[in-house]
């Protein structure tokens, strides 16, 4: 589960057909079966990222958020904010949430 969680990292548009080819080409001495990656990857919540049907349709119960700064000059420091919350792997295995503002700096940091 650790290889395929790695190959999934690596290339996350990988299914569980290309992900059985890297396996049985990194450890030719064990075949590995399609199914068995497929089972793997189910039990831990992955699959293959790709283009689904009906993507750029919109929800029409969505509401949607007016552009708040159309039409602004942006004249002074500090009259505009910004903000990303960005996810960092560790070695544990967890993810950490992590926010920053409009230069890069750090905001906070949340263990």
């Amino acid at each position: 589960m650790a290889e395929i969680d790695r190959i999934y990292t690596e290339r996350p548009y990988y299914g569980a057909r290309r992900i059985t080819k890297q396996l049985n080409r990194d450890f030719k001495w064990r075949n590995v079966d399609r199914k068995r990656v497929r089972r793997l990857m189910r039990q831990m919540g992955i699959e293959a990222i790709y283009p689904k049907p009906r993507l750029s349709r919109p929800n029409k119960e969505h509401c949607k958020y007016p552009y708040l700064l159309k039409g602004l000059s942006i004249e002074r420091p500090n009259q505009v904010w910004s903000s990303d919350i960005t996810y960092i792997p560790t070695k544990k295995g967890k993810v950490d949430p992590f926010v920053k503002t409009k230069n890069q700096q750090s905001l906070s940091f949340i263990i």
